[in-house]
């Protein structure tokens, strides 16, 4: 994702929808898990103990109760606030959405773990 710090958070995560969470230090993605969790779903983007940008998806955790042009502000809001901690994507949340969804290929992220789909076999991981 190419953060150079903070967190990106969501519950819009193909096709569990479980929480999802990217970011450069514990603290902040603990506080954007948090945030979701708040929210009753979402999107968040986290720096420094921060919330710089969200929207709320109380409806399942998937849809909002905003007018359209509210949540297109919020999303313009959040890719900016992405694009400020690095985010590689122009949408991350549109990449982070689609990292969990385990029918596409290549590498996926599951509530198994980290799924090579091509080759049908979870990947290892260890941290350093």
């Amino acid at each position: 994702m190419g953060l150079k710090r903070g967190a990106l958070a969501t519950s819009v995560a193909h096709d569990s929808h479980n929480i999802v969470v990217v970011g450069v230090s514990d603290e902040d993605m603990r506080r954007a898990v948090e945030e979701i969790q708040k929210m009753q779903g979402g999107f968040v983007v986290v720096d420094q103990g921060e919330v710089k940008a969200s929207l709320s998806l109380p409806i399942a955790g998937l849809m909002s109760r905003e007018t359209s042009e509210v949540v297109a502000l919020k999303l313009a809001q959040l890719n900016e606030a992405g694009r400020e901690i690095r985010a590689m994507p122009a949408n991350p949340f549109l990449t982070l959405s689609f990292l969990t969804l385990p029918v596409i290929p290549e590498l996926k992220i599951t509530d198994k773990g980290l799924v090579d789909v091509s080759r049908f076999r979870i990947i290892p991981l260890e941290a350093s």
